[in-house]
């Protein structure tokens, strides 16, 4: 099963270039090439992305992935998704910075900013 971030990901790239190739997108993403055959079959699957052959392509097996209606809607709801979630890590993350903060300048170790 594909995680928020992954759908997000996945579908940020192949808006902004179809015509990205598996072993790109899996660099991109930093996962193996396996993974993103695999992600993208899941995608293709649920109805999200469409692959199209290249026409004037000599590589036959070079493809276009087009996002569909639903791939748009999907990738607007897990961008709110994946968005939320970042910022949550992001306030618990200032919250622990400003806590060992504190503790270090009540110790006397650190000075004042």
């Amino acid at each position: 099963m594909l995680s928020d971030e992954y759908r997000y990901r996945i579908l940020k790239h192949l808006e902004a270039d179809p015509e990205i190739s598996q072993r790109e997108l899996a660099k991109a993403l930093g996962i193996s090439l396996g993974r993103a055959n695999y992600c993208l079959k899941a995608l293709i699957e649920r109805g999200l992305v469409k692959a199209n052959n290249f026409r004037n392509s000599n590589n036959r097996s070079a493809y276009a992935y087009y996002l569909t209606p639903k791939g748009f809607e999907e990738k607007a709801r897990v961008t709110v998704a994946f968005l939320r979630h970042k910022l949550a890590e992001y306030e618990a993350l200032k919250c622990e910075i400003d806590s060992l903060q504190s503790e270090v300048l009540q110790k006397g170790l650190l000075e004042r900013p």
